[in-house]
This record gives structure tokens, sequence and C-alpha cells, in this order.
């Protein structure tokens, strides 16, 4: 059931508890109930649909992630998610280079999820368009054990074992769940096996450790590739034929090459909280690796030049970090200040080979060695947030000093040698101020100097053939932002944000083939929209909710043979998401109609290929939920399309061979149950 659409308390944005309302910036909550009682909780885009401003594509690919992007920002990733801060239980899912994973994310266990944008989102480091902040629950009271299945289109199942509750003092919950399925897409198979734990000690009477610990296993994730326009038009299902595939003239590159994605991932972290009063020390240190096996579609093997890489990516990456913050608070002319003063390191370390995808006549297998190479990635950044409070007014000021180093080592040096390194650095200040005209209604505006270095994927490749590209400079933001946020009554609220973003700098594509892109510095950017969220409960039972926002983003100067005024690629011009939903007295039904619609989208600098075509789609939705003595069971279902579009989901930016375009399902349907048991 929705939440109750009030000035709910986050944490993001100020880095303590603070009432959404009172922030000047533009900050949604996703619940629980929105996250977990009608979803099968695999993608994040299932909860952040409904968010204004972020834009979460399904690729229909999970050896590639999902697409995401803030205010434009992030829409050019090639795979994994970019510009945008993945944090889960106060611990970076995002590496020290911006680069993250939203599959890391455990949905079933999650309590709510803070979705930040605009100018605040640069007080936490390398990136420039938002924060999504996603927190899981705590155990508490008594034990219970909890068994959900979920079943879908296209041979989707999902099964997930859960237990919570208190041991004397300690909390706990431990999750692990199984998802599959054969895809939407031809060569689309996957399956995802993700385990979770998580533990609560008080230390004293004002202190409190977390530990947590998660895991990722994907195994021979098939990767369907992007296709053209003409193969979209004649099968959305369909993938690419490879018409240089003499031998099997119907083969895909997909199918030829075998293209897939095998993921291990597994991190462990522990966040010490003590209390001393008002103010408070924080500790969070953390830890992981990861293991990736990728075999791509490089269709030119024959003919790679020297210094090509290979067609099959291997690498193992060690990370870990540290934060130690200490947040003061005292009065100050007649009203409360709260500084917030810290230092965050973060470390990865890449021990990486590429190898040829064929041996003689016989593709998608790992042959000779191409590349063999350690990448180590260092950031420190030091940081300082403070408000002040008093009367109508809250005055918000920080800064953060952003430090990343890149060092390459080389050990394959037969196609020349590639070793090196860069340093980046920037500062990013922010300023913020909101005024309460009204005990309903506040008024603010915001500023910021973000900083956005290039990620490790971005630095790999130059040109169509060269190794590295050290020559790429961050890019530089200026972000202004200015909003309304009121009450209109007790049971509506209305948010709307205006913004500006010039970048300078900006990352585009330069090349993208093989499965590799190289990148290069643009001129300016202007990023310039609206975006509004509104929320009521009106009638006997009823409540809805509407996101909405327009998005112009072009170059403001041209570059190579780019003129100004294109459009960047990859961002929709507008989206809209509405629901209309009700829910029982007793709150054991509900049902609901969303609709979302989205704007066309360019997949190239140029603006020369067949955009993506604007879309609108319904979904319906209703659940139940029973309780018999100690038991609990809820059940729901999802029909999903209901209309039966053909659209495209997500474009591949700038690729050279014109795949550009990964459609979406049609008509879909998801069926779930759970039933939980309370121990007395």
């Amino acid at each position: 059931m929705p939440q109750t659409p009030v000035s709910v308390v986050v944490v993001t944005g100020s880095r303590a508890e603070q009432a959404s309302f009172d922030l000047p910036a533009a900050i949604d909550v996703v619940d629980a109930a929105r996250i977990r009682d009608t979803q099968p909780r695999v993608n994040l885009s299932e909860a952040l649909v409904a968010i204004p401003g972020v834009v979460v594509q399904n690729r229909q690919n999970y050896a590639q992630d999902l697409q995401i992007s803030s205010r434009g920002f992030g829409a050019r990733s090639a795979f994994g998610v970019r510009g945008v801060r993945l944090i889960t239980d106060g611990i970076p899912a995002t590496m020290p280079d911006g680069q993250g994973q939203a599959a890391t994310f455990n949905l079933d266990m999650a309590e709510r999820i803070e979705v930040l944008r605009g100018p605040f989102s640069a007080l936490y480091g390398n990136h420039s368009g938002g924060v999504v902040q996603l927190f899981t629950r705590d155990g508490k009271g008594p034990p219970e054990v909890e068994f959900s299945a979920v079943a879908g289109s296209d041979g989707m199942h999902k099964y997930d074992l859960n237990a919570s509750g208190q041991a004397g003092q300690i909390g706990y919950v431990l999750d692990g769940s199984r998802f599959e399925t054969d895809g939407y897409r031809a060569h689309s198979a996957a399956t995802r096996e993700q385990g979770y734990a998580k533990l609560t000690v008080p230390i004293s009477k004002d202190g409190k450790l977390t530990v947590v610990a998660n895991s990722l296993h994907q195994r021979d994730t098939q990767d369907p590739l992007g296709i053209t326009w003409a193969t979209f038009q004649r099968d959305p299902r369909a993938g690419e034929i490879d018409t240089s595939d003499t031998q099997s003239p119907q083969r895909t590159f997909a199918d030829r090459y075998d293209t897939r994605k095998s993921i291990d991932h597994q991190q462990a972290g522990l966040q010490w909280q003590q209390n001393f009063g008002a103010n408070r020390l924080q500790l969070t240190v953390y830890g992981g690796n990861r293991e990736v096996i990728q075999y791509q579609s490089f269709s030119r093997a024959f003919q790679a030049p020297a210094t090509h890489s290979g067609g099959v990516v291997d690498f193992d990456r060690d990370f870990h970090g540290v934060d130690l913050n200490w947040r003061d608070v005292r009065t100050l002319a007649g009203g409360t200040l709260r500084t917030t003063i810290g230092l965050e390191y973060a470390s990865s370390k890449d021990a990486r080979q590429g190898y040829e995808n064929f041996v003689g006549d016989q593709f998608g297998v790992r042959g000779r060695l191409r590349r063999d190479e350690q990448n180590d990635l260092s950031s420190l950044d030091p940081y300082v947030q403070t408000e002040w409070e008093g009367g109508r007014w809250v005055l918000t000021a920080g800064l953060r000093r952003t430090s990343l180093d890149v060092d390459v080592t080389d050990d394959f040096v037969s196609n020349g040698n590639d070793s090196g390194g860069v340093d980046y650095s920037g500062t990013a200040p922010v300023l913020g101020a909101l005024y309460k005209l009204t005990p309903s209604l506040n008024l603010y505006a915001s500023a910021a100097r973000g900083f956005e270095t290039p990620t490790l994927n971005e630095l790999f490749y130059s040109g169509t053939g060269g190794g590295f590209n050290f020559g790429l400079r961050p890019s530089r933001s200026t972000n202004l932002e200015a909003g309304v946020k009121t009450m209109l009554g007790a049971d509506s609220r209305l948010d709307l944000a205006l913004f500006q973003v010039r970048t300078d700098g900006e990352l585009t594509v330069d090349a993208s083939s093989g499965g590799r892109t190289s990148y290069r510095n643009a001129g300016e950017t202007l990023r310039r929209g609206v975006e509004l969220s509104f929320d009521t409960r009106f009638g006997p039972g009823l409540n809805a909710r509407v996101a909405a926002n327009v998005l112009r983003a072009t170059y403001e100067d041209g570059f190579g043979t780019i003129p100004a005024g294109n459009r960047l690629p990859g961002v929709p011009r507008a989206s809209l998401y509405g629901e209309l939903g009700w829910t029982a007295s007793d709150g054991k039904l509900g049902a609901a109609l969303e609709t979302l619609a989205t704007g066309k989208v360019n997949p190239d600098d140029a603006n020369t290929a067949t955009p993506a075509p604007g879309y609108g789609i319904v979904n319906a939705r209703v659940q139940a939920r029973q309780e018999i003595g100690q038991w609990r069971f809820k059940q729901f279902a999802r029909l999903n399309n209901l209309f039966d579009r053909d659209y495209i989901g997500s474009v591949i930016v700038g690729d050279s061979n014109r795949r550009f375009y990964e459609p979406a399902p049609g008509r879909n349907w998801v069926l779930g149950i759970s039933a939980q048991y309370q121990f007395r």
C-alpha cells in the first residue's frame, strides 16, 4: 500500500535525520510497501519508476545491468551505472571512479529507498546526477520466517527465504533468493542468486554496531546485444543476424559468439555509531571482491589491430574503503547549527586480462591472451557540511574535495606498453536555502559546482583500436535548482523543482564497436528542466500519485562533426508516471492502475539515427493479505503493458554498428505469493 503523502524523514542530503519537507533539495522516498508488496523485487526499475527526473531502464539484458540516469546524467553508460551514486546501508555500491552496479541491491529486505537529485548530490563525491540510497530493515521483535515465490512471463521464477528478529539484544536479518528467466529477447536467459545478512548490536546505551554482508552470483548470463531499427520492426524479440557468417547465414551475433557474462560479487562492511548527547561519531568500513568473465561479439576477429585487447574480458577486483565523520550540534544565533565533518577513502585493484574470443574457426571460446594488466584506483575525499535552522530559515553549505589516482601496470607489452597513470582532483561547493513561507509551504534554492571524472571503463580505450586514454579530462558542472514544497490539506503534497545544469567537458562516445566503447570530451552542454510530484488520498480508500518531468538537454558547443544545438543522446525529452489506487478500509485488499509515458530518445550524438519513439503503457495490479493466528499471507498479480505495445525500452548510445535498440516486453504477467510465520 502506498505511503501517506506526509513529510517523511530522510538522511540522504543532510547526513542526519531530517524531514524531507524541510530539506532544500529534490528528494523522494520509496517505502517498503511500494518496493515489496506488488513487485517481483528483481530490478531497481520496479521501485524507481515513480520518481520524477530519474529514468531507470530495464534493458532486458541481465548481463549489462540496469541503465539509470538522473536529469540526464548516466544515460550514455554502456553498462552498469555511472553518474549516479549508489549506496546501501551506508556502504557505497559505487567504486572510486564512479561506476556502480544496481544488481547488488537487495530489494527483498528493503525498508526504503531515498532518491536525491540536483546540487546536493555533489556532497557525495565523484558524480553529477544524483544519489540512490537503499536502507534495509533492522531485525526487531520475535523471530519470524518468510517464504515467497514469484512466477511470470518468459519462464520467470523467483524464490526467496528470509528470517529476522532478535536474539537477546542482537537484531538479525538473513535472506537468500534465486531468480531465473528464459528472457524476453532472444539469447537473454539469466540466473541470479543473492544472499544477504545484517546484524545490529547495541554497544552501549548510546552506541550501535551494524554488520552487513551480501553476495551476488550470476553464471553464464546471456547477452542479447542491441539490434538495428530494421530488426526491431521485423521482430522485437529477435537478435541481430551476423551477415558475415557464411556457414550459418541466419545465425545472430549473440549466438555465433555465445555472448555472455558471469559475475561473482561479495562484500561485507560494518558501521559503528556512538552518540555523545546530540553529537555523533560514525565509522564505516567495508571491503569486497568482484570477479567478471564476459564474452563479447567482436565480428572482425581476424582483422583486429595489434593493440586490440580481444573479445573476452576477465577481471578480478578487490575493493575496500572507510568513511569517518563527526556530527556536531549546537545553538547559534537563536537557531540550531548542525555540522558534519568527515573523510572518505576508497580503493580498488583489478587484475585484468583480455583474450581472443575464438580458437581457429570456433567462436565464443577463450583464445590467445591479448591483454594483461593491473588497474589501481584510490580516492581520498575530505568533506564538511553545515546547516543552520532558525525561525523560518534553513541555510545549508557544504564542501567536498575529491582526489582520484589511476595507475595502470601493463604486463602484456608485445603490442605496446600501456602502463601509465593519471590523477584527477576537484572541489565541489554546495549552497542551499529554504524559507518556510507558511507551515505548509516551503520555498528553496540551491547551487553547486559538480565534479565528475572518467570511469575506469571510459579510460580503457582510445579511438577504435588504441589502449588507455589518459588524455580524458573530468567534466565540471554548475548546478542550479529552485523549488516549492507544499502540503495541500492533511492528505496531499506537491513538490515542484526547476533546474539548470551547465557542464564543461561532458564525456561523449568517440567510437563504439565490438563490445568496447571509447570516449572523448565535448564542449559545453546545457540541461534545463522541471520536475513535479504529487501525492494525495481522497474518497473511500482512494489514492493517487503523479510524477512528471520535462528535460531539454543539448550541446551548447559543437565538436567534431556534431553541431551546437543537438540533443544529448539517451535522454528522454519528457516522462510521466501516474497511478490511481484503491485500498479496502481494513487494508486486506488493494488494486491500482499505473501509466508510464516517455518521450522519444536519440541514440547518437549526430541525431541522425532513428530516435527510439515515445511510448505510453498501462499496468494493472491487485493484492491481498490475510492473517491466521501467527501466519501472515500475501498475494499479488500484475499485468504489465496491458495493451501490448511494442516499444524500445532503452538505447545503447553511440553504437558504431547502429545496433542501438533494446526492445521492452509486450503484454506480460507476474504472480506472487508469500507466507510469514512469527514465533512468540
